[in-house]
């Protein structure tokens, strides 16, 4: 094993530990890393998500297993996410995703700040049910265009609209792998996979830590989560905008 491998190891490691404990951050620091290194933005992306359909399909299962799961809100979740991803997929292989990059920056921005302010406010946790469809579907259809956005817009979503964030960054988790194998599926179709020891590499740091990932997110209280989250959101969406405009 090269020290390339152990490389994406490590990142996906990481990603992947943020991603099942906070809901978030695999597909964004992985991609974010990819095209730092030159990476084609749709490469990344196929790349990233191929990874994760072993990372997700261990981390839903742990959420499950851990009894992080909402089942009423995965069904709602699960079939507008895959549509969204597969149009998004495919969208990507012809239209450059830093287009609508910077708006999907901002909103992501805002949310992470209205989850911070929330978490200091004697808040009780209450189960959101309406839009959740469309939410599932543009969650969907960013992920796929910026090679990470599932958790980042659907988690930071429900949780600033009061959800708990521990059913909410399970069953964002559980959804993510059907979402993820159909946007995988959609690339593979249309530009194929050719980056396999990147996808090895993080898939491997991905599927070791999904386990913790999932334990850590059962463990941890309300408030501190919602900061976690919030402030993840916030410093990854300033980094963007700094990278794109300073």
């Amino acid at each position: 094993m090269d020290f390339t491998i152990l490389g994406f190891i490590i990142v996906g490691f990481v990603a992947q530990l943020l991603d099942g404990c906070l809901g978030m951050a695999y597909g964004v620091i992985s991609t974010t890393f990819l095209t730092g290194i030159g990476i084609p933005a749709a490469a990344a992306s196929a790349s990233v998500h191929t990874s994760e359909i072993f990372t997700t399909a261990v981390s839903g299962f742990s959420h499950f297993k851990f009894e992080n799961i909402d089942k009423e809100l995965v069904k709602k979740l699960l079939i507008p996410g895959v549509i969204g991803g597969i149009i998004g997929a495919y969208i990507l292989t012809a239209v450059p995703g830093d287009k609508i990059k910077p708006f999907v920056t901002v909103y992501l921005l805002i949310m992470g700040i209205v989850i911070v302010a929330k978490a200091f406010k004697n808040q009780v946790p209450k189960e959101v049910k309406t839009k959740i469809v469309p939410l599932g579907f543009i969650g969907g259809f960013f992920d796929a265009i910026g090679g990470g956005g599932w958790g980042p817009i659907v988690t930071s979503t429900l949780v600033a609209r009061g959800n708990c964030p521990r059913y909410t960054i399970g069953s964002v988790n559980f959804s993510e792998f059907f979402v993820t194998v159909a946007q995988s599926v959609t690339f593979f179709l249309t530009i194929g996979l050719t980056h396999w020891k990147i996808i090895l590499g993080l898939l491997l740091g991905g599927v070791v830590a999904a386990p913790f990932a999932a334990f850590s997110c059962k463990k941890l209280p309300h408030k501190p989560l919602m900061v976690l989250v919030g402030l993840l959101i916030i410093i990854l969406n300033l980094r963007t905008l700094i990278i794109l405009y300073i």
